[in-house]
């Protein structure tokens, strides 16, 4: 600024001050120039930046309604195993039941109250109950143990279809989920797209937003047993595509790649970052060792593995592969040892 500023000239050197002057505002006006053409440009790296840091966010939520949805199908199927299992006990019951009603029948004696316990109507079946004094001490075992089994069975058929409703609501949160994502994604292809070529390339290249500023840790401890299994897994990943929503192995989004390299190793990690975050015990950043999962960002939304030396492998975003960054690239949450 103080470079650009007309001071006011004396009487001796007027006509100097004024060339001066003149050649200074030429000066600014050129320089002007092409930091205005620049600014949009770095307000549209930026707004990449943005999005796929929305958008990681959108598929770490994403990944945690798939994995509830994946869970409660889960549930479901067991809750119709059970009632299946039920429905077959209450048929071997009836059945016994059906044999001694049978015989009474044919020996005239059994009693026109009894033939209402055989009515399709389970209320009105259960509801009866005051015919036990009639039957044996057997038989008024199994019309009990017919009873419970019955109500059982109803409340197995609740239970499954409440399980049902909360599955469908989850199915429908991972679309909007889905479609959120899409949306940012698109956005953020729309904008790179309106980059330079030189500038778009430059971008694929370049570290994430928020890098550096974060030193590594020290030397390096080798990887041993599991972690190094791990570490294996992922440098064997590097080049395969970013695929939001997906944990390998022909592509990967942060979480899951982490998923998958550990589950070559043998290890089970829950699906999303911020639940990685907390699949170990936390270190240290400057005690980091090869195999511990770096966390970033506050909210946790996005996950690395550290490989040594100051560097993690990652799957950075859509359009950039499984890559080796520096582990200050964005701010680090977390390090957790699993």
């Amino acid at each position: 600024m103080g470079s650009h500023r007309r001071l006011a000239p004396s009487r001796s050197d007027r006509g100097t001050s004024a060339v001066v002057g003149l050649l200074s505002l030429a000066t600014a006006a050129l320089s002007a120039v092409p930091a205005a053409q620049a600014a949009p440009h770095d307000d549209t790296r930026a707004g990449v930046d943005r999005l796929y840091e929305e958008a990681e966010k959108a598929t770490e939520a994403y990944n945690e309604a798939d994995e509830r949805t994946d869970a409660l199908r889960e549930q479901v199927g067991i809750a119709q195993d059970r009632i299946a299992r039920q429905q077959e006990r209450i048929n071997t019951l009836r059945e016994s039941l059906g044999s001694f009603a049978g015989a009474q029948y044919r020996s005239g004696g059994l009693a026109p109250s009894l033939a209402l316990l055989f009515a399709d109507d389970p209320d009105d079946y259960l509801d009866k109950a005051s015919v036990l004094n009639r039957i044996s001490a057997r038989h008024a075992g199994t019309l009990k143990d017919l009873r419970t089994a019955m109500r059982a069975l109803a409340q197995e058929r609740a239970e499954a279809s409440r399980k049902l409703g909360e599955l469908e609501r989850s199915r429908k949160a991972v679309a909007d989920r889905r479609r959120a994502v899409e949306r940012k994604l698109a956005r953020a292809r729309h904008l790179l797209d309106s980059l330079p070529d030189d500038e778009r390339a430059a971008y694929g290249r370049a570290t994430r937003s928020g890098r550096g500023g974060v030193p590594g840790p020290g030397g390096a401890v080798p990887a041993s047993g599991r972690a190094a299994a791990a570490v294996a897994a992922a440098r064997s990943a590097v080049g395969k595509p970013y695929v939001w929503g997906a944990n390998g192995p022909g592509g990967f989004d942060c979480s899951g790649l982490m998923q998958w390299s550990y589950a070559q190793a043998g290890v089970s990690l829950p699906r999303t970052s911020q639940a990685q975050r907390h699949a170990g015990r936390q270190v240290p950043l400057s005690e980091a060792r090869p195999g511990d999962l770096v966390v970033y960002r506050s909210d946790a939304s996005h996950v690395g593995m550290y490989m040594g030396d100051g560097q993690v492998v990652h799957a950075p975003y859509p359009g950039a592969p499984v890559r080796y960054d520096p582990v200050g690239m964005m701010p680090v949450s977390s390090v957790t040892r699993v």
